[in-house]
């Protein structure tokens, strides 16, 4: 089982990782905690119960898991969000550190009564809200939302595609959470940029992912038959977690 969710270092260093061999990339490169997801193609969903029981067994890092039922907007029909719940209370029950949601209402708001309904429903857990934040209207208004719904962090890039663009509002976010709320920055950082996003920022928890493509060790390939989508080719490149680049990252972090 992990390690209760605690590190003296700073900033804390959590890793977006795809299953269990980027969660053990991840820890041998040195992260503090997981993002475990599946399909980081579509921005992370929900691993597999089967992926969060082998992961609590090899794990020596705390791990959060993403619970999020499709790729695409984080407007929830209701069926999706009985699912969210019935995810929510299973990771529980094995045990997991922390989860990872976001629920928006269609103006574009964080629905408040759904996100309190996955706090209550994990309990003791760590609840991240995912950058379904970043979609947001107002983010003023969203982070405080947030904060009545006892979410405990929320990952961000500010609001624009990259951490580096987006690293005013991380700014003011750090100075209006107060305290109240851990803001985890992210946003395409890496070993040129990560330092000067935390100078600039205040952040003290910083969130990458490190992939890279490595190609199938398939050797027979049948060029007439695609899983999904038209890019035939992505059927033979598989993501992976580039350990070096999560070593050097996490050293320019803490520079």
């Amino acid at each position: 089982m992990a390690s209760p969710d605690v590190t003296t270092k700073l900033p804390v260093i959590e890793i977006c990782v795809e299953g269990i061999d980027g969660l053990l990339a991840a820890e041998r490169a040195g992260a503090d905690r997981v993002e475990l997801c599946a399909s980081l193609v579509e921005g992370g969903i929900t691993p597999s119960l089967g992926t969060v029981r082998l992961a609590l067994e090899l794990a020596r890092i705390p791990f959060h898991v993403i619970v999020r039922p499709r790729g695409g907007d984080f407007l929830y029909s209701d069926a999706e969000y009985r699912s969210m719940l019935a995810d929510v209370v299973a990771l529980r029950e094995l045990g997991v550190a922390g989860v990872v949601v976001g629920c928006l209402t269609a103006d574009g708001e964080i629905d408040e009564e759904r996100m309190a309904g996955l706090v209550d429903a994990a309990g003791p857990l760590a609840v991240t809200c995912h950058r379904a934040f970043d979609m947001t209207r107002d983010p003023t208004e969203a982070l405080e939302a947030l904060i009545r719904c006892k979410v405990g962090r929320v990952l961000t890039s500010g609001q624009r595609d990259t951490a580096v663009e987006g690293a005013d509002l991380l700014a003011a976010l750090v100075k209006q959470a107060a305290g109240r709320i851990i803001i985890m920055g992210c946003g395409a950082l890496d070993p040129t940029n990560i330092g000067a996003v935390r100078a600039k920022t205040g952040l003290t928890e910083m969130h990458f992912a490190s992939p890279r493509d490595e190609a199938s060790g398939m050797l027979y390939r049948n060029p007439h038959v695609g899983m999904g989508g038209d890019d035939l080719d992505r059927e033979y490149r598989n993501t992976v977690t580039d350990e070096a680049l999560v070593v050097a990252t996490i050293k320019a972090a803490r520079a």
